[in-house]
């Protein structure tokens, strides 16, 4: 059944603002990568389209890191860089994306890490040049991976940065791993002009997402779905005006929420949350950020005067320049009509 407002979501000129690199990567990209590197992955699109059904998270992971052990030199990185900005741009009228990118795991694979900058940033400028789509770069630090992780992850940052990198993340499970031990890193990332954007309160309490505006100083939180649970903490996000990236398909594919209708969207929006809609990983969750979007109209009860609003929350949360921020809300008003 196709979505009443489809075919305007579908061209609504949009930011995306939590996206995972690696998790981009479409049964397409996959398939490409396997036959550049035969033997771990399948080839054949029957097998790949079993691969790539959406079981649980537990099978996500696999995937993910199947996908991971594809990617094994610089021109690796640059395919996989492009064809997400190529599909971001043709298929779902993205213009702005912060990707977020895990160089310590590239670095890991034995890419050097002036291999990996390079390669984003040639598919960066080829990707403005040729989908017309602006792409942004945040670090994350892998926190199953701890200190050693959070330390490169650093390094990475500071001595090979580029003008793209604007964020410094933290993704990876949240249990058993506490959001104070990175508090050194974040601080040194941030005295060096780069915005806070951890994940917090996907898996874990509201505690966490405390943390991370404490002790991370967090300017966006990703994901926060625990934040319902603390009338306080939505109250403090509101009144600072703090960004959730919300990401609904992906929160009920790793049991963050039970079910949509359950999902506390509507929830935020009402304590008066900012909220930005985003896609996660979107191929490995079976979604599209326009998808999301269709979502994101079903729980507010949108029109598409109110889905323009929240493009263009993700507009005024992202780290774009003044000036694209500008065009981009000039582009959305043109699509409005």
């Amino acid at each position: 059944m196709t979505h009443r407002h489809a075919e305007f979501i579908a061209g609504l000129p949009k930011a995306e603002l939590h996206v995972h690199h690696v998790g981009s990567a479409s049964m397409r990209i996959v398939q490409e990568l396997a036959e550049r590197h035969p033997g771990t992955v399948p080839t054949d699109d029957e097998a790949l389209r079993a691969f790539y059904e959406f079981r649980d998270f537990a099978h996500f992971i696999e995937v993910y890191l199947s996908v991971v052990g594809l990617i094994r030199t610089p021109d690796d990185v640059r395919y996989l860089t492009y064809e997400v900005a190529r599909e971001l741009a043709t298929t779902q009228a993205v213009r702005y994306a912060e990707l977020t990118c895990t160089p310590y795991t590239s670095v890991l694979a034995g890419i050097a890490i002036e291999g990996y900058t390079e390669a984003i940033e040639d598919a960066r400028v080829a990707a403005e040049r040729d989908f017309g789509l602006v792409m942004r770069w945040i670090y994350d630090i892998p926190g199953e991976s701890g200190i050693p992780a959070a330390d490169a992850t650093l390094t990475y940052a500071l001595e090979h940065r580029t003008d793209a990198l604007v964020g410094f993340g933290l993704g990876g499970p949240e249990i058993g791993v506490p959001r104070p031990q990175f508090a050194p890193h974040f601080d040194t990332a941030r005295a060096a002009g780069l915005h806070s954007v951890p994940h917090a309160g996907e898996t874990t309490g509201p505690e966490t997402i405390w943390d991370a505006l404490r002790l991370l100083g967090a300017e966006r939180i990703g994901h926060g779905t625990s934040a319902a649970a603390d009338p306080a903490l939505l109250a403090h996000l509101a009144d600072r005006a703090i960004p959730l990236e919300v990401c609904p398909s992906s929160n009920i594919a790793t049991r963050a929420v039970a079910t949509l209708a359950e999902h506390p969207l509507r929830q935020f929006v009402e304590a008066g949350v900012v909220v930005t809609i985003n896609s996660d990983d979107p191929p490995m969750f079976g979604t599209t950020l326009n998808r999301e979007y269709e979502i994101a109209a079903d729980l507010l009860d949108l029109d598409e005067h109110g889905l323009a609003h929240l493009a263009r929350a993700g507009v005024a949360a992202s780290f774009a320049s003044d000036e694209i921020k500008a065009r981009l809300h000039d582009e959305i008003a043109d699509h409005v009509g």
